[in-house]
């Protein structure tokens, strides 16, 4: 849960490639912004503070005498390596990711950090002096000079990427890149995390930012930032040709989240993120998640993977949540949730998926656009788990007991609502409606309504 995000660019390497300290303006900025940062978190009372210095202030010949301005602020600044620095990204990677293997490209201002994760955990990591604010120097020479001083950076590291391996890319730059693709090609989604691309096209896209006289305009990403997109684009360009990897994945969570899932037990680390993200948010607006899930085992005879798809679980919570919805403000905020709202443990079909769910709850047709995200099949299940829990909300209206009271019978190509002699009179023709809506996406047929 986020309580306060905010982030001030103050290029500390802005003049490393050249001078190889850290200029007299950036640690103006810096020192500014550190002792708002100083006010606002004394003013939310005893708190845990992390600060951590990365590859400027390691590289900079007066980069120890500035930290220790930093700490005379009271922040205890920690200089961290660069092996430390990209270990901790590819934490964040791993939180972020379950099940996440391959390799993980952390973009700064100072470097470029390379660490391999493998079955939760880091193998090999290796800092490279390609951030950011580097790259203009480095790019001088032309395109072709540039991409080749790359490989040869790569290479001279001993660092090899295997071809079926995934690169995750971590960093602000890297996200503008994937904004802009995103943009391009008319997404429903804006949210870079979880956006998965092809080398393929990832390199067109990279092609097409390094010849643009002048940076893209892109919703949601600032100015500042899209100055150093074409740079990043040629980094980016070179490392996929480079390490010929097989797919291209852009992480929102990096150095930061990897600070915190550092911390994790272990028994936390088991948890899944999207099952605690969905259930925080729902419990938030007062849906109780041992209701989510007594209604997941009320549709759970129509659902092949009932109790342990963590996608279902959270199509359904957020189903019931949606009750607390305005009903006129309902089916743009379910899509909003869907498709717009930050989730960790999903992708863009499962959000598809997530959304076709919800819509179908609330008796909405889902937009084309997302539609065309996720194979037809897919959809197909997530709008019969939608159209299960519609009729679990208009039958029972989510009592309890009339839920337990009820229950849903496929056998033999018919489908059953058995109810008890008081649900009986639960049985009216909109429910019976929505049975039939129901019994028919299945291809079944209504056999009886029992009591």
């Amino acid at each position: 849960m986020v309580l306060h995000n905010e982030r001030v660019t103050a290029r500390l390497g802005k003049d490393l490639a050249e001078k190889g300290v850290l200029s007299q303006s950036s640690m103006k900025t810096a020192l500014a912004a550190l002792r708002r940062f100083v006010v606002l978190l004394s003013a939310q009372g005893n708190c845990r503070v992390i600060t951590v210095a990365t590859a400027a202030t390691r590289d900079a010949g007066n980069g120890a005498r500035f930290l220790q301005q930093v700490a005379d602020l009271g922040l205890n600044p920690r200089q961290i390596s660069g092996e430390e620095e990209a270990r901790l990204s590819a934490s964040g990677v791993i939180g972020a990711f379950p099940g996440a293997q391959g390799v993980v490209a952390d973009l700064g201002g100072g470097s470029l950090e390379l660490v391999r994760i493998k079955n939760g955990s880091c193998k090999r990591a290796v800092t490279l002096p390609l951030g950011t604010l580097r790259l203009p120097a480095l790019l001088e020479g032309g395109q072709s000079k540039f991409s080749k001083r790359v490989s040869k950076t790569i290479a001279d590291s001993g660092w090899q990427v295997k071809a079926d391996e995934p690169i995750y890319l971590v960093g602000g730059t890297f996200r503008a890149i994937a904004r802009y693709m995103m943009f391009q090609a008319g997404s429903p989604f804006d949210d870079p995390h979880g956006f998965e691309a092809s080398p393929r096209d990832t390199l067109l896209a990279c092609r097409r930012l390094c010849r643009s006289a002048t940076p893209p305009a892109v919703p949601g990403v600032s100015l500042s930032r899209l100055a150093g997109v074409a740079a990043a684009a040629a980094l980016l360009a070179a490392l996929i040709r480079s390490t010929k990897s097989s797919r291209i994945i852009f992480s929102a969570w990096g150095l930061r989240e990897g600070l915190l899932v550092d911390g994790f037990t272990a028994k936390v680390r088991q948890l899944d993120p999207l099952t605690e993200g969905v259930d925080a948010f729902v419990e938030s607006m007062g849906v109780d998640c041992q209701l989510v899930d007594r209604v997941l085992d009320w549709i759970a005879p129509l659902t092949a993977d009932a109790g342990t798809s963590p996608l279902l679980r959270a199509s359904v919570a957020l189903s019931l949540a949606a009750r607390k919805i305005e009903p006129n403000l309902r089916a743009c905020t379910v899509l909003d949730w869907a498709l717009h709202k930050r989730w960790i443990g999903i992708d863009g079909p499962q959000r598809a998926m997530l959304a076709a769910c919800l819509v179908a709850a609330s008796n909405r047709a889902l937009p084309a656009a997302v539609a065309e995200i996720a194979p037809v099949v897919k959809l197909a299940e997530a709008i019969g788990w939608g159209l299960a829990v519609r009729l679990c909300i208009r039958l029972t209206s989510l009592a309890p007991e009339l839920v337990e009271a009820s229950a849903l019978v496929p056998a033999e190509g018919k489908l059953s609502l058995r109810l008890t002699e008081r649900a009986a009179p639960l049985a009216t023709e909109p429910v019976l409606r929505d049975l039939k809506q129901l019994a028919d996406h299945f291809e079944l047929v209504i056999a009886t309504v029992e009591s």
